[in-house]
């Protein structure tokens, strides 16, 4: 049954109980268009040695190797997936995307990403290569290890062409894993 409401004040209980469940059923759907737009990064080198698919294939590889957890290897997958959409504010984009489907500290190394990888490059703009500091406050101790972790021991460093990355295929059972449970 379809909702006949065409206001959201004018609906019903049933109209949203129907919603629910259609929406659980096609939960898949969210790892088939996160899938989608990973294999849309292999169209964007901006300049790297690598495309962008490539480097988070080889970000979500060394976080595997190192014995990240499945939600932290999701997240070292998906973290600049919003570079299909725009680079300046891509980790704000990727966050919001993975964040039903990881813990908080999970989340936040991704939404801070960028600032915590600064350390490597940000001095080649003119910017301030310990801009990672103004996250100093609002970070648990927990969540700025990972972060660290993140951008210095995976990120930063896998933007190498020769390095034996995992393919998507192998990743993609873990993304179907990991999106298939929702945190509302």
């Amino acid at each position: 049954m379809a909702a006949t409401f065409t206001r959201m004040d004018q609906s019903t209980a049933e109209e949203w109980m129907e919603i629910g469940a259609q929406t659980s059923a096609n939960q898949g759907r969210v790892a088939d268009r996160m899938l989608e737009l990973l294999r849309s990064l292999g169209e964007i080198t901006d300049g790297f040695a690598t495309d962008q698919l490539t480097h988070c294939l080889q970000t979500a590889t060394l976080a595997e190797r190192a014995g990240a957890d499945d939600e932290v290897v999701f997240a070292a997958l998906m973290h600049d997936v919003g570079k299909a959409i725009s680079v300046p504010n891509h980790p704000a984009i990727a966050a919001e995307m993975i964040r039903p489907y990881v813990r908080p500290e999970v989340y936040e190394m991704i939404r801070v990403h960028q600032d915590f990888q600064g350390r490597h490059y940000y001095a080649h703009f003119g910017a301030d290569p310990d801009a990672r500091e103004t996250h100093r406050a609002e970070l648990t101790d927990e969540e700025w290890a990972l972060a660290e972790q993140f951008a210095d021991q995976w990120d930063q460093i896998a933007f190498d062409p020769e390095y034996d990355t995992l393919p998507l295929e192998h990743f993609e059972p873990l993304v179907r894993r990991v999106t298939a449970r929702a945190r509302m």
